[in-house]
């Protein structure tokens, strides 16, 4: 189902498209690639909304730092200095967050109008042309974006990308989830499938340690209450994979919701909303953010986030649903 959703100051229209399967319901937005809510039963069967979100297209403008549902590139996560040298040049980007570029500058896809194309019921294929030098990045990129609910009610997210020049892609979802559809999402029960984490400096840039979890606050590998004050990413123990593969589960012990979360990438950023602010409260939802590391262009050793002519950008991201 297509619906307006309402229009942005210049009276481009914003619309609202709606997927619903196996009692799961997903609406996303033209604008940003947003999901702008996803409804799930609980363990009595009462179906709730799990996501933060806004109501208009003016609340995603208004509180755009935010980043709530949206569709996050060309570079998810922060790169340092808001530059990086490929193949002998450096280039310089927008910095957006001090010194540093994050989530893709100022001009990144989570403010831009999407293409949408339905694709039968339950898929949705959401394409946009990134141009040369767009917030500094190189290379013409063209990105789809692919929706859909599967006959379980879980929902992918797919992600495939080309370019005319050789460039940096990391593209994810900042979706907030709160699985009692209200309230604190602290005590909900994070697990997460990583024996390391990447450690960061006073502006969140990765140091390039790779360090144990064991013995400190970041050692979620057995499911424990999730707690505040995290901005971290968590390094998967098993890397970049052909086919999503289980790497976070979030549980709500009050609701009885169950989110899993498996993906092809190699790291999950864990952001706790310690800073939202109105109409929300800090702590009101937990990102999980299925991507390559924070830095990765500045940081050989880290898994590589160059693309190239004649090669495709894929990732995806599956959130499955079920209740305990």
């Amino acid at each position: 189902m297509n619906e307006l959703f309402g229009t942005l100051s210049d009276g481009t229209p914003v619309h609202r498209w709606t997927l619903e399967r196996a009692g799961v319901r997903v609406r996303v937005l033209s604008y940003g690639g947003i999901v702008q809510d996803v409804e799930v039963p609980d363990r009595a069967g009462r179906t709730g909304s799990v996501v933060l979100g806004f109501p208009g297209p003016e609340g995603y403008v208004e509180h755009r730092g935010l980043y709530l549902g949206a569709v996050i590139g060309r570079y998810a996560n922060r790169i340092g200095g808001a530059r990086f040298r490929l193949d002998g040049r450096e280039y310089v980007l927008t910095p957006n967050e001090g010194a540093h570029s994050l989530h893709g500058g100022e001009g990144g896809f989570d403010r831009r109008v999407w293409e949408v194309t339905p694709d039968g019921g339950h898929r949705l294929r959401l394409t946009r042309v990134s141009p040369d030098g767009e917030d500094g990045f190189p290379g013409r990129l063209e990105v789809a974006v692919t929706y859909t609910l599967d006959e379980r009610g879980a929902l992918s997210i797919a992600y495939e990308a080309v370019t005319d020049a050789p460039t940096v892609v990391n593209l994810t979802s900042h979706t907030y989830w709160n699985l009692a559809g209200s309230g604190g999402a602290g005590g909900h029960e994070l697990r997460l499938a990583a024996s390391r984490y990447t450690p960061v400096d006073a502006g969140l840039i990765p140091t390039g340690e790779l360090r144990d979890v064991a013995g400190t606050p970041y050692d979620f590998r057995r499911a424990r209450p999730a707690g505040y004050g995290y901005d971290h990413n968590f390094v998967l123990d098993r890397g970049v994979t052909p086919a999503p593969e289980e790497a976070a589960e979030l549980y709500d012990p009050a609701s009885g919701r169950v989110l899993t979360v498996s993906t092809t990438e190699p790291g999950i950023q864990v952001y706790t909303a310690d800073h939202l602010g109105p109409p929300f409260a800090p702590g009101d939802g937990i990102a999980l953010e299925t991507q390559h590391f924070p830095d990765s262009p500045n940081r050989p050793d880290f898994p590589s986030t160059v693309l190239r002519p004649g090669e495709v950008y894929r990732s995806e991201t599956v959130y499955a649903f079920s209740v305990r």
